[in-house]
């Protein structure tokens, strides 16, 4: 099989998985600090039917993978409704962050079973399939580890945005609300213009750091 496609192919599962959990985690913190929203949506599930959206977890990552762009996509936001927070502040910042961490856990446990696949390899000798893991795992890392740079961005509707909307003094904070009805143009202008390759750069350079035990083991 070609190298890209094997790598589009190995990148679909990891980056569903990863949305799936990501979802999850906002609609299960949003539920523990007293909003019942997501929950009585059915959207407190792993199951990528309750969180898979077509264009951004499908369309969207596949058009950049062939193009050779980064990998960038979204699934079916999570509702949620604030007001129902036991404390607005707390639970809003909480529930943003819930996502990113679902997609640290991630990568760390990628990172291990990446390890794991080294090691097995050196006490068993290599076998065909291992080769395939390692890259799975590979890609693992390198997916979640985007998406946590991502959606800590700063621009509406990603995560980092609520953070930075509650960490700004009053009057800031007012009018950086004014932008919330046109992020997804800036963020589509941001993809355009290239503005996001950095960012790629940023998740190659953490995902080597995720994987330095492995390469520890490989010398």
């Amino acid at each position: 099989m070609d190298d890209k496609i094997e790598a589009i192919v190995l990148s679909f599962p990891v980056l569903l998985l990863a949305f799936c959990v990501h979802e999850f985690m906002h609609a299960w913190v949003a539920l523990k600090q007293g909003d019942d929203t997501a929950y009585m949506l059915g959207r407190v599930t792993l199951d990528p039917r309750a969180h898979i959206d077509p264009i951004g977890s499908i369309l969207f990552p596949l058009v950049g993978a062939l193009t050779g762009a980064p990998i960038i996509g979204w699934a079916r936001p999570t509702p949620t409704n604030p007001r129902k927070y036991r404390n607005y502040k707390r639970g809003d910042i909480l529930v943003s962050m819930a996502g990113v961490v679902g997609n640290l856990g991630l990568a760390v446990m990628f990172s291990l079973l990446h390890l794991g696949t080294v090691l097995l390899a050196r006490s068993l000798g290599p076998m065909p399939w291992m080769g395939t893991a390692a890259q799975l795992f590979g890609i693992g890392v390198e997916l979640n580890v985007m998406l946590i740079f991502f959606n800590l961005l700063p621009v509406p509707p990603l995560d980092g945005s609520h953070v930075l909307y509650h960490l700004l003094p009053g009057n800031l904070a007012h009018a950086y609300r004014q932008l919330f009805p046109y992020g997804m143009f800036i963020l589509y202008a941001l993809l355009l213009v290239g503005a996001l390759w950095p960012l790629w750069k940023l998740t190659q350079d953490v995902a080597e750091l995720f994987l330095t035990f492995s390469y520890l083991a490989m010398g």
